[in-house]
């Protein structure tokens, strides 16, 4: 790391709801942060659910967000590095954003040094023991197959179709992502414990679960940090080379 940066990690904006309305503030304060960070960002990781729903047809994208890419576009060309994990609500990513906005897109957890600190970052989704069923149509909807079929829809029937089944979902859902659920539940949790049998990791780094989190591993010589979301809060964390700190940003 440079000298004086930092790295700033954040997770599931899910703009696009609950209305345009409502959506547009969030947009309009995460570009805020974005600019309040610029000046010592040397690395930038969204992780994941970044918007509730996203399609690319060869084509045609969603349309809006216009701030966020404005934003994301003068931060890379200004040369920091931004990175994108798809999360389960928008892991249709192609290329879009890597030719567009010189984003780094992953769709998988990845392993980066800092300074002596070992990440491991990713989205969350899938990790860990039990929801065998969002396993399962997770494999589903990253077949070459079922998005060939998917993009053979029109664009607003496409959308539509997503929109719904996303409100279901949070319908269903409700506001269970952000209750924890104790250390034996607490899957992604268990999951870090589990890989820290064969891997030596300093920090994990995750968002999807809605709950802000920074919980000791082995004793306090690793740590599994959830980011939490920003329909309610705005949390985000930031690695300055030697510690990783949560802070909120404009906090209520």
């Amino acid at each position: 790391m440079t000298p004086g940066k930092k790295i700033y990690f954040a997770s599931d904006f899910h703009l696009g709801i609950p209305d345009h309305e409502k959506s547009m503030i969030r947009e309009k304060k995460i570009v805020r942060w974005l600019d309040s960070i610029k000046a010592d960002a040397e690395e930038i990781y969204l992780v994941g659910d970044i918007f509730d729903f996203w399609w690319e047809y060869k084509h045609v994208i969603p349309k809006g967000y216009t701030r966020l890419f404005g934003k994301i576009a003068e931060l890379t060309d200004s040369g920091i590095k931004v990175n994108f994990f798809t999360g389960n609500h928008d892991l249709w990513m192609k290329d879009y954003f890597t030719k567009e906005l010189n984003v780094t897109v992953y769709h998988d957890p990845i392993v980066r040094t800092y300074g002596d600190k070992v990440f491991f970052i990713g989205h969350g989704d899938g990790l860990g023991p039990g929801d065998k069923k969002y396993k399962f149509l997770k494999a589903i909807f990253r077949s070459k197959v079922c998005q060939w079929l998917y993009a053979r829809l029109h664009p607003n029937l496409g959308f539509a179709l997503a929109r719904m089944a996303s409100i279901k979902s949070r319908v269903a859902t409700g506001s269970s992502d952000e209750i924890f659920l104790g250390e034996e539940n607490e899957w992604l949790y268990l999951f870090c414990k589990e890989h820290l049998k064969q891997n030596k990791v300093d920090l994990f780094i995750f968002g999807h679960r809605h709950l802000t989190l920074d919980m000791p591993l082995e004793g306090g010589k690793a740590r599994y940090i959830n980011l939490g979301q920003w329909l309610s809060c705005s949390n985000y964390g930031v690695f300055d080379g030697k510690e990783l700190f949560i802070q909120t940003f404009e906090p209520k």
